[in-house]
């Protein structure tokens, strides 16, 4: 009979929570293995922006920039209606700071302060990110130094059982590999970090029925094994109705055209040649909006300045050369370009033009002032309403402890990212830029440390 392997903590999954809690635990001097399902770690994180909100960095404060933890969590309370639980939104605001200096002074991940625009629901510039502004580049950091650190990573291994004894305490992880042969590993603790459930389509049908019909732009791992699992333990849930969604993924590409576009300027119209919402809500909650339109399409309008500015984003240059972007001179050949009444699309341009120079309201709420008005050469880029990851699930405590529906907390496991609850609310509104990797990063920073401890004080 083959000899369980023992590793004090053991991690499932290796996106940015798994890899963020082996360093925090490796950083203990406690052995850690990571178990991976794919051949190569890339998670949710590796189809983001890789961006990290924090606040009152020193960077923000050499630049000028008045910003707070406080400032923070009431940025998430204002974004949320209050929806999300404050004391964990103040909790993750603190640890901010600390989560990029660590990152990057401890294990160095190379983050820097975006500069030029600040996200929507945000009061301060406070996005961190590595050079190219992309989640595959900073995966690809962390996992450099995941294994500078001396972290056991174990990949293409499938975990499909979680074997606890009575106390709900988890002593032995079960996982198989591409031959069909089953292993063991007992451990100490437990880091859930497999993401959420937003790639299986009962589950989002079950819990966030306005997206059932979305594309899923998301981790084919997304398959909500964290919150089986966390369930099966006895741990309480929260927020499954909470999601990212994204009213700008390109149509037929699969590649998102961010945010900044918009708010920077550029608007968007349906099928009619007309715009339809506040774009600069947010992408999260854009994204059933775009959907409400003929064919669960819309346009995103913009000029040669705001396609400058989308050029600093691997994003958009993969759009580029996907040749997802539309350009014309003029408007009347944009309109024929895209197949939109030309008529319709000049009365709308003319409408946000007005608006930007502070004439009249905007129907739907929207300030367009404060930018320059749009003007030739004309860029188009056709979009869909998409999702991409839930914000609900397990409920965990300061420490990142899953916690039982009465409030007390699971022996050894322990919980981040899209395996916990985020702080993000209820709906798709409550999304603030970064939440995602926020909780990703500082939680698996929190889960790390607390793993660490737990096994250090024996």
């Amino acid at each position: 009979m083959t000899e369980t392997m023992h590793v004090p903590v053991v991690v499932i999954g290796a996106g940015a929570t798994g890899l963020c809690a082996a360093l925090a635990a490796c950083d203990a001097g406690v052995e850690v293995l990571v178990i991976e399902r794919d051949v190569t770690p890339l998670g949710s994180t590796a189809m983001s922006t890789g961006l990290i909100p924090a606040a009152g960095t020193p960077e923000q404060a050499a630049q000028g920039l008045v910003d707070s933890p406080e400032l923070f969590a009431e940025d998430i309370t204002r974004k949320t209606k209050g929806h999300a639980d404050p004391a964990m939104a103040l909790n993750l605001a603190r640890h901010s700071a600390e989560t990029i200096a660590w990152m990057r002074s401890n294990h160095s991940i190379p983050l820097d302060l975006l500069d030029g625009f600040t996200y929507p629901g945000h009061s301060a510039r406070r996005m961190y990110g590595t050079p190219k502004r992309s989640g595959g580049e900073l995966m690809g950091c962390l996992q450099s130094a995941a294994e500078d650190a001396g972290a056991m990573l174990l990949t293409d291994a499938a975990v499909t059982e979680l074997v606890a004894d009575d106390t709900g305490r988890v002593t032995l992880v079960r996982f198989s590999r591409p031959d069909g042969s089953v292993e063991d590993v007992s451990c100490d603790a437990l880091i859930l970090a497999c993401s959420g459930f937003a790639g299986d389509a009962a589950l989002v049908a079950r819990h966030i029925p306005e997206m059932a019909e979305a594309t899923f732009h998301g981790h084919p791992g997304n398959k909500g094994d964290a919150l089986r699992w966390g369930e099966q333990l006895g741990a309480a849930t929260a927020d499954l109705t909470g999601y990212q969604g994204h009213g700008g993924l390109a149509h037929g590409y699969g590649i998102p055209i961010l945010w900044p576009l918009i708010m920077q300027g550029g608007f968007q119209v349906n099928l009619d040649g007309r715009r339809f919402s506040n774009e600069a809500a947010g992408y999260s909650e854009q994204a059933a909006k775009v959907n409400a339109q003929a064919g669960h399409v819309a346009w995103s309008i913009f000029d040669a300045r705001l396609h400058a500015l989308m050029c600093e984003f691997e994003d958009y240059r993969d759009a580029l050369s996907a040749q997802a972007i539309v350009t014309a001179d003029d408007l009347d050949a944009l309109a024929f370009a895209i197949r939109l009444p030309p008529e319709a699309l000049a009365e709308t341009v003319m409408q946000v033009a007005a608006l930007t120079r502070g004439e009249g309201e905007d129907a739907f709420g929207r300030d367009f002032t404060g930018k320059p008005e749009l003007a030739g050469p004309w860029y188009a880029a056709k979009v869909t309403g998409a999702l991409f990851h839930t914000q609900g699930g397990l409920v965990v405590d300061d420490e990142a402890r899953v916690l039982r529906k009465d409030g007390s907390a699971l022996p050894n496991v322990f919980a981040g990212g899209g395996a916990a609850r985020g702080i993000s609310g209820d709906g798709s509104y409550g999304y603030l830029a970064g939440n995602g990797l926020l909780t990703a990063t500082t939680l698996g920073k929190i889960a790390g440390r607390s793993a660490a401890a737990l096994v250090t004080r024996g």
